[in-house]
């Protein structure tokens, strides 16, 4: 399970669960406000009631900047979650050829989420990379070893 921004695409947080039964949406609901630093205008989620008491018990508090929540979506509607079902997809597409993900803490999903934001171009963003679309740039012909190297400079720095 994850949160997408809806426009730029870029996955913000993610959470490794057996089920849509045993997922806990609060923790990422938290993630997220964590990640960007705000909680976002409008979550947009399917009708699994355990999303909306998660809204409530997180956002609903807020009075200024609580989100709506729109969880009534149908295809044929104008509001949508396809976006986040996609990324779902991506993640099911991936976990398939390795023999599913045992691990929550798995570094292969933060490895993911940094493909799929930095690297890998998306046809719906005009060959942009989700980051790319919401202002980061990554320099270098290589962007995974610009990363890294850049990663290692931040992790060397902050010791």
């Amino acid at each position: 399970m994850g949160l997408v921004d809806d426009e730029t695409r870029f996955w913000i947080a993610q959470e490794v669960a057996d089920s849509k039964q045993r997922h806990k949406p609060r923790g990422l609901f938290y993630q997220g406000i964590k990640a960007t630093g705000k909680v976002p205008k409008t979550l947009i989620t399917d009708g699994l009631p355990f999303y909306h008491y998660a809204w409530k018990k997180v956002y609903s508090r807020r009075r200024d900047d609580s989100p709506v929540h729109v969880r009534e979506i149908t295809l044929a509607g104008t509001v949508h979650n396809n976006k986040m079902e996609r990324m779902n997809g991506e993640v099911r597409d991936r976990e398939r050829v390795m023999r599913g993900l045992k691990n929550p803490d798995s570094a292969i999903v933060k490895g993911f989420q940094i493909y799929h934001n930095f690297i890998r171009p998306h046809e719906a963003l005009g060959g942009k990379t989700p980051a790319e679309r919401a202002g980061i740039k990554v320099e270098g012909e290589n962007k995974w070893l610009t990363i890294i190297q850049n990663a290692s400079k931040e992790g060397a720095a902050n010791e």
